[in-house]
């Protein structure tokens, strides 16, 4: 089954691979499923073509894949426009919402460790 673009594997419990397609989580998978009336636990090979249409359909409605990526670069970039503060942390690379950057932001800043005893060494060093 195709949505979106995105091509759904027939192996996996749709309730699963739903979840494959951005801008769709789990809670809407489920959501998504109730409301067209298939059970979550179903496979994708055993959809029939109505069931499938009702699935695409209803998952097309809401904003997901390049819409929803478009959305919110959109977003960004004009928080870096109006020089807000969320804006420059994007620019910068940083953590946006206020999360600590001493200690737990290394996939953020790179994988730098900087403790006390290397920098002391540098010190004694000059």
């Amino acid at each position: 089954m195709r949505i979106a673009g995105v091509t759904l594997p027939d192996n996996k419990q749709l309730s699963y691979s739903l979840p494959l397609i951005f801008g769709i989580g789990p809670a809407r998978a489920r959501d998504i499923l109730k409301k067209v009336g298939v059970p979550a636990n179903k496979k994708g090979s055993e959809l029939t073509t109505d069931e499938e249409q009702k699935i695409r359909t209803l998952a097309e409605s809401y904003t997901i894949e390049g819409e929803l990526r478009r959305e919110i670069s959109q977003d960004i970039k004009r928080l870096k426009d109006i020089r807000s503060e969320r804006g420059d942390r994007h620019a910068k690379g940083m953590p946006v919402r206020g999360q600590r950057t001493k200690t737990n932001s290394r996939t953020r800043r790179g994988n730098v460790r900087k403790t006390m005893t290397s920098g002391r060494r540098k010190l004694e060093k000059t």
